[in-house]
Formats: structure tokens, sequence, C-alpha cells
């Protein structure tokens, strides 16, 4: 008897399921990465990363809802403290701060149609998708006001930069079943594990997910002055009086030379 209610069981428990949990199951990404190393050498002037996969499916497309792709790539998030100034007799000076604790030093978001038709606000709060979301400030000192603009002025300073995007309508979906896009990163970037996320959405709820990570390294001489710089300061301070010198004393010989010519 127990082995025939079993079954039964399962199958009332899948007919509870939500249907973006059902469908999760039937709709899967496979994904693949142009790189997942990006090396940062004396003359590296940004990288592209070409993003693109494929939809696996154990049923037929459904017919519901288009699917619809969001691409999101995050580099290293460490805690920010963001100052803010006010002019006092004439001067300038730090008047408060709030310590932002995860601030992505680059981050980008790739959509297949608008963001807000992609995503509803509900699964952009659970999974932490947009710009907004991204950037965690979990608390302020009482006496200060306005606490959530220190978190708006890290996002505003760093789109200006062009370390923050969305880029709406840039994800490429043929026939609901492949995807591709490319990611620009700038010159500038920060050395670490860089998480790339990739979200299958339908009516605005994400249907699966996956996850993956690009590998930034300093490489060759960029390699060895970072790590001198961090493991032996003094050495490297060292070294950097002694070019300073030989720089210095190179120059005023060239100079000299010239005059006596």
């Amino acid at each position: 008897m127990r082995k025939l209610l079993m079954p039964a069981l399962t199958a009332a428990a899948l007919a509870l399921l939500p249907h973006s949990a059902a469908q999760a199951a039937e709709e899967e990404v496979v994904l693949g990465l142009s790189q997942d190393r990006v090396a940062i050498t004396a003359t590296f002037d940004g990288s592209e990363i070409l993003v693109f996969g494929a939809v696996k499916r154990e049923t037929p497309i459904p017919s519901d809802n288009p699917l619809e792709v969001i691409v999101t790539v995050s580099g290293p998030a460490p805690a920010v403290t963001v100052r803010r100034k006010e002019k006092k007799l004439g001067i300038w000076v730090n008047v408060d701060s709030v310590l932002v604790d995860s601030a992505p030093a680059f981050y980008a978001v790739a959509t297949s149609a608008p963001f807000r038709q992609v995503l509803t606000d509900t699964e952009d709060l659970r999974f932490r998708v947009s710009i907004e979301r991204a950037i965690r400030s979990v608390g302020a000192a009482m006496h200060i006001r306005g606490a959530q603009s220190f978190a708006d002025a890290v996002v505003r300073i760093r789109e200006g930069n062009g370390l923050y995007s969305l880029r709406e309508n840039t994800v490429a979906v043929d026939e609901q079943t492949l995807f591709r896009t490319a990611i620009k990163m700038p010159a500038d970037l920060t050395e670490g594990e860089y998480q790339t996320r990739i979200f299958l959405t339908r009516g605005g709820e994400v249907v699966s997910n996956y996850e993956t990570t690009i590998h930034v390294r300093k490489v060759g001489l960029e390699r060895f002055l970072y790590s001198m710089s961090r493991e032996q300061p003094f050495l490297y301070g060292l070294m950097a009086l002694a070019i300073a010198i030989a720089s210095g004393w190179g120059a005023s010989a060239a100079f000299s030379l010239l005059r006596n010519r």
C-alpha cells in the first residue's frame, strides 16, 4: 500500500509547485565564454568578453511568455567609505561618512529587452540584479541624514567613470534557444574574481540561472611590481627612489649634453 501511495504523493507535490519552479526544471542554461581569464599588462587597454549560450529543454518551448535573458558581470566588492563634504567658514570639510558594505568595482547588466519588462521588482530584490540592488549598505549612524544618498553617490560616480552600466536590448535571443552578448570591460580593472550570472526569465520571473567566474590578474612586470608593493613595501620604496634619482640624473645629463653642443 505504501509503495502505491508514493507515486501519487509525488505527483501531487509536483502539481503544487509554482509555475516558475516547474519551468526551472524544464529550461536550463548551457553557457560559453570567449575567455574566462583576463591578463592585465603594461599595455592593457580593456577587454571585451563574449557571453553566449543555449537553453536546454526537456519539453517544447512554452507559448505563454517569450524567453528573456539577463547577463550580469560583477567585480570584487569590498567595503567603501563614502564621505560628504560641506562648506564651513569658506572651507570644504568632511562632515559625515557612511560605510557602504559592498560595492562592486565593476558591474554591468545586459538584457534582451527593457529591464523592467524582463524582471519584476520582487525577483530583482531576490536575486539583487539591478545596479541599485547590487550596492549593499546595511546601516548608518542615527545622526546621519539621507544615508541612502551615500550609496547613490557611489553609483553615480562609477556610472560616470564607465564602471557601472545598464545595457538594455543588447542580448540577442534567437528562436528562444540561443543567446549572445558582449560585455566591454574598461582598462582600469581591479584584479580579482568577476562573477558572471545568466538569468532566463518569463513574464518577469526567473525560471533558471547560471553562475561562472572570470579571473582578472596582473601578469609580467605589472604583477611583479604589484606583488612587491604589497609584500615588500620597503624594498619597493627604495627601488622607486632609485628609479627617480636615476631618471633625474639621466635627464640632467641629457640637457647638459645638448647645451654643450
